[in-house]
């Protein structure tokens, strides 16, 4: 492994340790809150006058500031699935802290979200060597990913004007197809703009080109739209539901944009890259069976339900994925 792949592995354990952190520490945070003023689940807004509250989300950011530099070192095949983790950390630390004790299956869960971790970092391609921003501008306008990108932002401008006054209320599948194909965007020009960062610190000034700053607006204009859409789609929907299939279409979508733009399987063999897809679909099976469970009452399963949250962004409860993580 590259040192480049070591600090972006490092970057996003971090950031998943993080992140799954916040939600307990807000979590107890909004506890402590309803004790004493109006809970936030009927509207009240005590938490934030609860210093806990904040601790937890500081915490939060933290993590998604070493999930985003995180990209600016490792491909994003790599970085994206290890979002995963978080629901790990949460999920053990909820089992310490909260006694929210976790079902056998969830435990099962866990173990192969590790287990698909540790198989997609131990195959992950080499970050490939950029030297300015005007390189990632390259990548970003060569006809297969121009192709990818118009079909993104087609297929969300009809969701988004035909299907979601219709079947948005109805169908989760349109509000998470929305904030998953902008998600695959987001991403890289999230890496685009932690590579400029990256080099402007190392003394080449990226700031100075026009494709920083056009790579800055698409990233607000893609968190913006997630973040609008995700939060119809947790208000409307059942968050057990939300957050595994947005985790499997954002996630899936992302390595695809990445695959496209980056080229992270070029110089590796079909062993390797069968051998990384089969990580991600125990990562998949591990969230899914985590999500699942959560449910799942003493007297039908033997031990305590438990609650995980999504990876990702929400006015008062963010999942993690980073940005779109």
């Amino acid at each position: 492994m590259s040192s480049d792949n070591e600090r972006g592995l490092f970057l996003a354990v971090s950031s998943s340790l993080f992140i799954g952190a916040s939600f307990i520490i807000k979590k107890k945070g909004l506890k402590r809150a309803g004790v004493s003023g109006v809970r936030a689940g009927v509207g009240g807004y005590s938490y934030l006058y609860e210093p806990l509250w904040w601790a937890g989300m500081i915490t939060m950011i933290v993590g998604e500031v070493a999930n985003f530099t995180a990209y600016a070192f490792a491909p994003a095949v790599l970085v994206t699935p290890l979002g995963a983790l978080s629901i790990i950390v949460s999920a053990v630390l909820a089992h310490i802290v909260l006694k929210e004790r976790l079902h056998l299956l969830g435990i099962v869960g866990c173990v192969l979200c590790i287990v698909g971790s540790t198989t997609i970092v131990l195959h992950a391609p080499q970050e490939r060597t950029i030297d300015s921003v005007k390189e990632v501008w390259i990548l970003a306008t060569e006809p297969a990913f121009l192709l990818y990108a118009s079909f993104v932002v087609t297929l969300v401008l009809v969701l988004i004007f035909h299907y979601v006054p219709q079947f948005g209320h109805s169908n989760v599948m349109v509000y998470i197809a929305i904030c998953s194909l902008m998600g695959s965007l987001s991403v890289m020009s999230v890496k685009a703009l932690g590579i400029a960062i990256k080099l402007t610190l190392q003394g080449q000034n990226q700031l100075i080109y026009p494709q920083t700053s056009v790579f800055a607006m698409v990233v607000l204009i893609c968190v913006l739209t997630q973040m609008n859409y995700l939060n119809k789609a947790l208000d409307t929907f059942n968050t057990a539901i939300v957050s595994p299939i947005y985790y499997v279409m954002f996630t899936s979508l992302t390595i695809l944009a990445s695959a496209i733009m980056f080229k992270d399987w070029d110089h590796q063999t079909a062993t390797q890259i069968i051998t990384e897809l089969c990580g991600f679909v125990t990562i998949l099976g591990g969230t899914f069976l985590l999500h699942a469970t959560k449910d799942m009452s003493d007297t039908t399963a033997g031990l305590s339900s438990f609650t995980t949250p999504g990876k990702h962004i929400h006015p008062t409860v963010t999942h993690s994925s980073g940005l779109c993580t």
